[in-house]
C-alpha cells in the first residue's frame, strides 16, 4: 500500500495525516474512513487497518496535535475537550467536505470522538470505538467505583510537575514498561518500541502527548501517594468524586464498540447501561485482550468493522 503524507492546516495548527484509497466505492457514504489513535501512539497505531480498508474505502489516519508530525500547540487551554472536538470536526470538513465519514477512535481519539459525534454528527455516518469510555458512564464509574478510580490513579503521574522527565528517562522506560502493556506476547517487540521512541523523541512531542492530561475537565483524587509532585497549574482536573458531575452525551448515529475486557485503564462495568446514551449501539468484547485490541486482535478488528460500516 502506498500512503500518500500530507499535511493541512487548520487555525494556524498544521496537521499532518496519511492516507490512501480507494480503487472503488469512491461516492458510497461513509467509505471515507478517519482514524484517531490515543495515547501515547501516533498514525501508524493504525497500519493493519490502513492496509485492510484502503482498496474500497478512503482511509485517513492524522497524528493528533501534539503529537508526531503534527503541530504542537503550547496553549493548554488548546487540548480542553470542547476545543479539540471543535478542532477535529474542522479537520474532518476539512478533509472529507462532500461526505460523512466512518469515524474510528481509539483511547484519547475515542475521547474526542464520543462528544464529536454527539454534536457534529452532520460529519459522522458511523462511529467505531476501541476501548474508549463513554464520557458519561466513565464519570459515573469514576464516582462510584473504586477500581476505576484506582485504574485511573496513573494520570496523576502525568500531570505531576516532572511528568516530562518521568516519561523522557531511561529512554522512555515509563511509557514501555508502564503503559504499553498487552496481554500478548511480542506485540509491542523491541522494532516496535524503538520506532515508537523516534516518535516520542521529536521535539515538544512528549509535552503535546501531556497536555490532553493537564486540560481534563475532571479526574478524582486519589487516597494513595503518587510518584510525582503535583502541578501548581491554574487549570486544576483533580476534584472530590462528590464536586464530579456526570454529562449527559447522547450518540444516535450507529455506533459499534470494540472492547478489550482486559484493559488496564477501563473497567468493564463502563459498557453498562449505555443504551440511554447510545441507543443505536452494538459492543463486541474480546476476552483476554488488552487496551491495546487493535494489535493484539487486528484481524478480528478489521473483521467486525468491515460487517458493521457494510451493514444497513
Amino acid at each position: 500500500m502506498q500512503l500518500e503524507h500530507k499535511y493541512v492546516l487548520i487555525n494556524d495548527v498544521n496537521i499532518h495525516y496519511v492516507t490512501a484509497g480507494p480503487k472503488k466505492n469512491k461516492w458510497k457514504l461513509g467509505s471515507t474512513l478517519i482514524f484517531l489513535h490515543g495515547f501515547p501512539e501516533y498514525w501508524q497505531t493504525w497500519q493493519h487497518q490502513l492496509d485492510y480498508f484502503h482498496a474500497e474505502h478512503r482511509v485517513i489516519a492524522p497524528d493528533l496535535p501534539g503529537y508526531n508530525l503534527s503541530g504542537k500547540p503550547q496553549d493548554v487551554l488548546f487540548y480542553q475537550i470542547t476545543h479539540l472536538v471543535k478542532f477535529m470536526a474542522a479537520f474532518i470538513d476539512k478533509v472529507s467536505p462532500e461526505q460523512k465519514v466512518t469515524l474510528v477512535a481509539h483511547d484519547w481519539g475515542g475521547v474526542i470522538a464520543w462528544p464529536l459525534a454527539a454534536f457534529y454528527s452532520q460529519y459522522i455516518e458511523k462511529l467505531v470505538i476501541l476501548n474508549a469510555a463513554h464520557p458519561s458512564t466513565f464519570t459515573r464509574e469514576t464516582i462510584n467505583n473504586s477500581l476505576q478510580r484506582d485504574k485511573s490513579a496513573y494520570i496523576h503521574d502525568l500531570i505531576g510537575q516532572d511528568a516530562e522527565t518521568l516519561l523522557s528517562k531511561n529512554d522512555y522506560q515509563y511509557l514501555t514498561k508502564e503503559i504499553m502493556v498487552s496481554t500478548k506476547p511480542g506485540i509491542f517487540d523491541e522494532v516496535t518500541k524503538e520506532r515508537y521512541r523516534q516518535v516520542w523523541g521529536k521535539p515538544g512531542a512528549i509535552n503535546g502527548m501531556l497536555q490532553y492530561y493537564r486540560a481534563m475537565p475532571q479526574l478524582a483524587a486519589v487516597n494513595k501517594q503518587r510518584t510525582s509532585v503535583r502541578s501548581v497549574n491554574t487549570h486544576d482536573p483533580v476534584k472530590n468524586t462528590t464536586e464530579m458531575k456526570v454529562p449527559n452525551i447522547r450518540i444516535d448515529v450507529p455506533t459499534l464498540i470494540l472492547w478489550g475486557e482486559k484493559d488496564q485503564a477501563f473497567v468493564n462495568e463502563n459498557l453498562d447501561d449505555l443504551e440511554p446514551y447510545v441507543p443505536h449501539c452494538t459492543i463486541k468484547r474480546f476476552a483476554d485482550t488488552s487496551h491495546w485490541l487493535m494489535h493484539e486482535k487486528s484481524d478480528e478488528i478489521n473483521s467486525a468493522i468491515d460487517r458493521f460500516i457494510n451493514s444497513a
